[in-house]
């Protein structure tokens, strides 16, 4: 958890850095387990103040929210609801996407993982057959690149 905050024409005092960091902190916990990194900028213009915060999560996603309101508390808690509303469609689409992957379609494919070759200069003779060290048969399912993504990304 990599948070900056900052304040643009304004001081942040220690409370309310404290708050940033727990309200965000719950938000990204409450719907996933890994880390992030972002900033949160609180800037006061003229009477009104707004939040701005951009989160990018460890699975790649980025997430901004803002908030006005002439109270930079309530401007930081309309952008961090907000942040939690884009976290829990985030999070439902991943969930969405995941439970229909490809077309239910299975596929056998066999490999063999063979011993490297040495680093030598010799050629290699005609009848030269690598040792085999290992084969296996495996299900994969067929899917698309954005299938096949998403539920990497879901993966832990």
């Amino acid at each position: 958890m990599n948070l900056r905050i900052s304040g643009k024409h304004m001081d942040i005092g220690d409370a309310f850095r404290t708050r940033i960091n727990d309200r965000v902190g719950e938000a990204i916990g409450k719907y996933f387990d890994r880390g992030f990194a972002g900033h949160v900028t609180v800037i006061k213009s003229g009477s009104r103040y707004s939040a701005d915060c951009m989160i990018r999560l460890d699975s790649g996603a980025s997430l901004q929210a803002t908030g006005d309101a002439q109270d930079p508390t309530l401007a930081f808690e309309a952008a961090a609801d907000r942040l939690e509303t884009r976290l829990r469609r985030y999070k439902r689409r991943l969930k969405s996407h995941n439970s229909g992957n490809g077309n239910g379609e299975l596929t056998d494919i066999a490999y063999t993982v063979m011993a490297p070759l040495a680093d030598d200069d010799e050629e290699i003779p005609e009848d030269f057959a690598p040792a085999i060290v290992a084969e296996s048969t495996m299900t994969l399912k067929t899917m698309s690149v954005a299938s096949a993504v998403i539920e990497l990304d879901t993966k832990d």
